[in-house]
């Protein structure tokens, strides 16, 4: 299998935008970079089902993947990125693990609660969740975000950890596990990002508290906060200018990559990390330490 898989598929190249969101990789040049031949499995999730929301591309894509590769069954769960979504399946599948895609709004309760159905049905059990989707849209003042936005971004961004947590705690078990995504913005803030910033810091709470509500019951919890990562999302939010330059204002002097923040994931979703409950690693060029 490739680094990246080949799509003949119009391409969006740096500097322009996707019109689309949550965005879509197929678009993207340069491609992100969802896996890594370096990386050879070790079981580390052998046998489990990982469903992952906005799994179908980004930094969900690179953590299918990596799963895959560490034997896992993935249950991928998205809004309408078909064509992303049965790219990341052929890739999964590559690797000699079923994939099941599942397409609806994490926005609604009730599709949540469809959706692990669905993956439990279709794949036998639930191990480990990830809680990836996210949207935003920037605004250049506060007065700008309209009251349809801000509960649009918390439905998507934060109420549907609520709802999917619900849904899969009686198929959860002692060792598995939750991760949820946050940001670096969550900690930094971000001034055109308000509402998104202020869901990321909503998760970063959830992953906390719920970890505290969990732990006796032998499932951890934990979370990653990126910082600026090349993922469909950035296509489709920032104008071309911001994204010719994505990432160059980091310590490290370019945008992370999927794969690398996939990693993470992967360590809190296996046992390696079994002494850690409530924590957050931070994949983000360095902006949070130096912040």
């Amino acid at each position: 299998m490739s680094q990246n898989e080949n799509n003949e598929h119009e391409e969006i190249h740096a500097g322009t935008v996707d019109d689309q969101q949550p965005g879509r990789e197929y678009y993207m040049h340069p491609s992100p970079k969802f896996d890594d031949a370096a990386y050879v499995g070790t079981r580390k999730l052998a046998d489990q089902v990982v469903l992952i929301t906005g799994g179908d591309s980004g930094i969900g894509r690179a953590i299918a993947v990596l799963a895959a590769k560490e034997g896992a069954d993935i249950a991928i769960v998205y809004l309408d990125e078909h064509q992303d979504a049965q790219d990341t399946k052929h890739i999964v599948e590559g690797y000699g693990r079923q994939c099941l895609l599942i397409a609806g709004d994490v926005g609604d309760e009730a599709f949540c609660k469809e959706a692990v159905h669905r993956a439990v049905e279709g794949l036998g059990r639930l191990d480990c969740m990830i809680l990836n989707a996210a949207e935003q849209h920037p605004v250049a003042d506060i007065a700008d975000i309209s009251a349809e936005q801000l509960e649009r971004t918390f439905r998507t961004n934060i109420f549907s950890h609520f709802y999917l947590t619900k849904a899969a705690l009686d198929h959860l078990h002692v060792g598995s596990t939750i991760i949820t995504c946050s940001s670096v913005n969550a900690y930094r803030g971000h001034d055109s990002l308000i509402d998104y910033s202020a869901t990321k810091g909503a998760i970063t709470a959830f992953t906390r508290s719920l970890a505290r509500a969990l732990v006796k019951r032998g499932i951890r919890v934990n979370s990653v906060a990126p910082g600026p990562i090349w993922t469909p999302l950035i296509t489709s939010t920032f104008p071309p200018e911001e994204v010719a330059s994505f990432g160059q204002n980091t310590p490290m002097g370019r945008a992370g990559e999927p794969v690398e923040v996939a990693k993470c994931f992967i360590f809190l979703a296996s046992h390696d990390s079994s002494y850690l409950t409530g924590q957050t690693l931070h994949p983000d060029g360095g902006m949070f330490v130096t912040s």
